[in-house]
């Protein structure tokens, strides 16, 4: 058992809200935990219909109606029901718990605004009243192309105060991935920011929003998103907020649409590479205790601390951050690209802002790490306490890099969930120490275990699964007869198990690694072998920058070929090649060995920074690609098409 990197004080485990918790459980329940979180999740699975309800009393969620059921008995955990007789609107929750200054939106040129609770307020109430008089309704789509700023925000909640259901997207999305979305949910409205900022551009989008609200046959209104630092166009043929927010305001106070529940809020989307983007549809109360949940319970997230995520509005940390502000916490949304100006812009801001918590993607920590960047020479972050890290496997020198060079005494959440749930299945502990290369805990009241093909639980390498309902499971997918494709996409695998697709391991510390997605699981000579593993040694070599491995068909069996992108003062050579190879072999094993290791200038993401695995996959096989809307950078396949080295 190696030592951990990070272990909380008694000081700070006392004043934790996880201990608050057990408190709170222990008194309510005539329980005794003990302070050990083996305990508290066991009984969290085994007495759902307690744990339940008391997030609801705990977190002081707002809602009316029954409690019970706490979860409907059908037979078939997708077609369970948490609280079907409470009624609740999500933003009601959001905007009851305002704090003084709830959004600080920065960008990155500079610019800076605090938007205080009362311009939030009138703001929600002013378009809420709006789209009620255009006839937006319970049940309508509102779409929206946007960037990551307050307005954005603004406008979720006016639709959702409606009961109407929101869909949005990120301003960077081609043409066509947009209509793949959006023309299958078929919104009323179309909103959109016309500009937003990357890399010390500022990219104007009018031209192919109009394109784009051309065909989406559904939308009969299109409203611009102001930009906070920009003057825009007046337009007489386009409505923007500002216009409406000049307006006189009808009622004091928000009239909130009654909603059950499990009604429709949002709607998500797969990343779509592997076909049309499925419509995954959330229910109004599951992602509102689910949030409240992880971010109370799991990253300690209190009253008026400063909390941040880097992310667009095409990915579920978007909503998920939203959430945030129920706790009465300060949310800081950023536009721009994470690099600019410097390499360590975020972290500038994470110093400036003060804040307490900070999230980033696993693939921002390496490309730190990778450049060798010393943050404790520069910025003293005092008020952090916590770096969360998701999108994909943080390596444990992605670890040992934060405490190294970031900051010693921080809680390093590594969490793993997905869109699907809108939430997480394993996630941090701020009572808990920290093991490189290791998520701590399995979330409360999620069911999670690791099955082998036969659908037994393993200590061994196997399937991410969740063996009970949860509330924030999806409602299904949109336009799913008898939820088909929803079936299909989690509850094939295993009988009346939820399969996340995630292949991964308990550790002797009762953490977990995720080894990668299950569908891009090596399988060379039937052994699996996951991807995430082969990163982690072949990025420790300073001369690769990234890395992606794919299976290649071979001779009726499958093998590796690795990808490597070099950093710019590196070439590829065949001592280069043997280092390689010779590190995959004496720290996993013979069967690691890639057949062929070749250089390419760029790897392939989607456009929430994910690598393609299945892309490269599909391209280097001979097949066809599914939805190069997908991905953020399409134009680096073409090094990945007929490659002759292969092919021998």
């Amino acid at each position: 058992m190696s030592d951990p990197l990070w272990t909380p004080t008694d000081i700070r485990s006392a004043s934790s809200n996880l201990i608050k918790f057990y408190q709170f459980i222990e008194n309510k329940y005539d329980a005794s935990f003990q302070n050990d979180y083996g305990s508290l999740w066991n009984w969290s699975v085994k007495e759902n219909s307690k744990f339940w309800p008391s997030l609801l009393e705990y977190l002081n969620i707002e809602y009316s109606g029954n409690i019970l059921p706490t979860v409907t008995n059908e037979t078939d955990i997708y077609d369970q029901k948490y609280f079907p007789n409470i009624d609740i609107n999500y933003a009601q929750n959001i905007l009851n718990k305002l704090n003084d200054v709830p959004i600080v939106f920065r960008n990155e040129t500079g610019f800076r605004i605090e938007i205080g609770k009362d311009e939030i307020y009138e703001k929600v109430n002013k378009l809420c009243s709006y789209l009620r008089s255009i006839g937006i309704k319970k049940g309508d789509r509102v779409a929206a192309v946007a960037a990551n700023t307050p307005d954005t925000i603004i406008s979720f909640l006016a639709t959702n105060c409606l009961g109407a259901i929101w869909s949005s997207c990120s301003p960077d999305f081609g043409e066509n991935a947009i209509l793949d979305r959006f023309n299958q949910i078929h919104p009323k409205i179309l909103l959109y920011s016309e500009i937003y900022l990357y890399g010390g551009k500022k990219i104007n989008i009018k031209e192919k929003i109009k394109a784009v609200f051309g065909k989406i046959k559904s939308a009969k209104l299109l409203i611009r998103i102001n930009y906070p630092d920009s003057s825009q166009e007046d337009s007489s043929e386009i409505k923007d907020l500002n216009s409406i927010y000049d307006g006189e305001i009808k009622t004091k106070e928000i009239k909130y649409e009654i909603c059950k529940f499990n009604d429709p809020m949002y709607i998500l989307y797969s990343s779509g590479t592997t076909g049309k983007p499925k419509c995954i549809v959330h229910n109004t109360g599951g992602p509102l205790i689910q949030h409240m949940k992880e971010q109370q319970l799991h990253c300690d997230l209190k009253k008026d601390n400063k909390i941040f995520y880097f992310t667009t509005c095409g990915w579920m940390m978007w909503n998920w951050l939203i959430s945030s502000v129920a706790s009465q916490a300060t949310i800081i949304l950023y536009d721009g690209s994470p690099f600019f100006p410097e390499k360590d812009s975020l972290i500038k801001i994470a110093d400036t802002e003060a804040l307490d918590i900070f999230g980033i993607s696993a693939k921002y920590i390496d490309a730190l790490r990778n450049e060798n960047i010393q943050i404790t020479n520069r910025f003293k972050l005092q008020n952090l306490k916590c770096i969360l890290s998701t999108g994909s496997p943080l390596s444990s020198d992605g670890f040992e890099y934060v405490y190294n060079s970031i900051k010693k005494d921080v809680h390093l959440a590594s969490i793993s969930g997905g869109t699907d749930i809108v939430s997480c299945f394993v996630a941090g502990n701020s009572m808990l120490p920290v093991y490189a290369g290791e998520i701590q805990c399995k979330c409360l009241g999620i069911n999670v275990d690791i099955f082998d093909s036969k659908e037994a639980s393993t200590n061994e390498k196997g399937e991410l699964v969740c063996k009970s309902s949860m509330p924030s499971m999806p409602i299904g997918f949109w336009n799913d007869d008898n939820n088909l494709k929803y079936k299909k996409s989690y509850f094939s695998q295993y009988s009346n198990i939820w399969s996340q697709g995630d292949y991964a391991q308990f550790t002797k510390n009762n953490g977990i690694i995720i080894y990668g997605r299950s569908d891009a699981t090596l399988n060379p000579g039937g052994i699996r072998i996951g991807t995430a593993e082969i990163y982690r040694v072949v990025e420790e070599i300073n001369a690769i920058e990234e890395s992606i491995a794919v299976g290649q068909y071979w001779e009726n069996d499958t093998r590796i070929i690795l990808f490597i992108k070099l950093r710019t003062q590196y070439q590829m050579s065949k001592d280069l090649e043997i280092e390689i190879s010779n590190n995959i072999k004496e720290k996993l094993s013979r069967r690691h060995v890639p057949s062929h290791i070749i250089q390419v200038s760029d790897i392939p993401k989607t456009r929430s920074g994910k690598i393609a695995e299945l892309t490269v996959r599909d391209t280097i096989n001979g097949e066809p690609i599914k939805n190069i809307e997908a991905l953020a950078n399409p134009e680096c396949l073409s090094q990945y098409q007929d490659i002759a080295e292969i092919k021998k």
